[in-house]
C-alpha cells in the first residue's frame, strides 16, 4: 500500500525555518504530527491541501493542519523562499480557554475549507515586523532570549488571529478545485469511521465510479482507498495517545480486523500498534 510519509519533526514548543529553496526538489504528498504555518515570500508555487490547490502570491499565508496530506508543486527557475513554523499541538492547547483560543485560525481554515489568507496591508505589515523580530530573536544569546521569542510568537498568534476575527482578510480567488471532489472529500472525512465503498459514493453524488475514482486521483494525488486508510490510521493514533483500549480503537476506527489494522498501523507509522502506545506511556 502507497502510504503519504510523514515529514518534520517537533520536539519543542514551536520551530521556525527561513528558507529558500533554488535547486530542482520533488516534493511529495505528506502529513504533519504538528501544526504548520507558511509565509510565502517569493517564487512561483502551487500548494496542493486536501484537493485544493492555491497559486500562492507574496505574503500569503498558509495554515495546514495537523494530518492534513498536502505538498507544494514549484516552479525552481524562481527561488521559492517562505518561512516556515511549526507548532506543537500541546503547547497550543495550553492557550485555549473560555475567553479565547489560539489555534482558531487552524480550527477556522478545517471549518471553511480554506487553507490560505491574505490580510490587509496595514495589519499584515505588523504580523511580518513581528517574525522579523522572532527571526532576530531565535539567534541570540542574551538574557532570556528563549523566553523573548516565546513571547514574540505568542503575540504573532495574537495578532494573526485578530485579523482572521476582525475579517481583515482578503477573499482569495485563485484557489483551484474540483467540487464534486471536495464535495467527496467532505463526506469522507464526515463519515470516515463508517463503511465507505467507491460504489455506494458514485451514486451519492451522481458520477461515474471510475471517472470519480480517475479525478479523485488526479486532484488528490492519491486513490480513494489510500485516503481513507491514511486518515483513519491518523486518528487511531491521536486515539491510542488517549489511552483508549487498542481493540477498541481498531473498530472503532472502521478496520474490520485486528490484524489489518496493525500492518496498516506498522506500515505508515513504522511500529506496531502496542509497540507505539508501550513508548508513549
Amino acid at each position: 500500500m502507497n502510504m503519504y510519509e510523514k515529514k518534520g519533526y517537533l520536539n519543542t514548543d514551536f520551530k521556525f525555518f527561513h528558507l529558500i529553496d533554488t535547486a530542482l526538489r520533488e516534493f511529495n504528498y505528506h502529513y504533519h504530527e504538528f501544526d504548520k504555518i507558511i509565509i510565502f515570500l517569493s517564487g512561483n508555487v502551487n500548494y496542493m491541501i486536501e484537493g485544493k490547490s492555491y497559486m500562492l502570491e507574496p505574503r500569503d499565508i498558509l495554515l495546514v493542519n495537523r494530518n492534513d496530506i498536502h505538498k507544494p508543486k514549484i516552479d525552481f527557475s524562481i527561488p521559492y523562499e517562505r518561512i516556515v513554523i511549526y507548532i506543537s499541538p500541546n503547547f497550543m492547547e495550553k492557550y485555549h480557554t473560555t475567553s479565547y483560543d489560539l489555534a482558531t485560525c487552524f480550527h477556522r481554515a478545517k471549518k471553511e475549507h480554506s487553507n490560505v489568507i491574505r490580510i490587509h496591508p496595514a495589519k499584515r505589515q505588523k504580523l511580518l515586523n513581528l517574525i522579523d523580530n522572532l527571526k532576530k530573536t531565535l539567534t541570540e544569546t542574551a538574557f532570556a532570549s528563549d523566553l523573548s521569542a516565546k513571547l514574540l510568537f505568542l503575540e504573532f498568534m495574537i495578532h494573526l488571529n485578530r485579523a482572521i476575527l476582525d475579517h481583515q482578510i482578503e477573499t482569495i480567488s485563485t484557489t483551484v478545485y474540483d467540487k464534486k471532489i471536495i464535495e467527496i472529500l467532505q463526506y469522507i472525512n464526515a463519515n470516515l469511521f463508517e463503511t465507505i465503498h467507491a460504489d455506494n459514493l458514485s451514486q451519492k453524488f451522481f458520477i461515474s465510479k471510475y471517472h470519480m475514482m480517475r479525478k479523485f486521483k488526479e486532484e488528490t494525488g492519491y486513490s480513494i482507498h489510500q485516503y481513507i486508510t491514511n486518515k483513519r490510521l491518523l486518528c487511531s493514533r491521536d486515539l491510542i495517545q488517549q489511552d483508549i483500549p487498542i481493540t477498541k480503537v481498531c473498530f472503532d476506527c472502521g478496520f474490520k480486523d485486528y490484524s489489518t489494522f496493525s500492518r496498516a498501523f506498522k506500515a505508515i507509522f513504522k511500529t506496531t500498534p502496542r509497540e507505539y502506545k508501550k513508548s508513549r506511556q
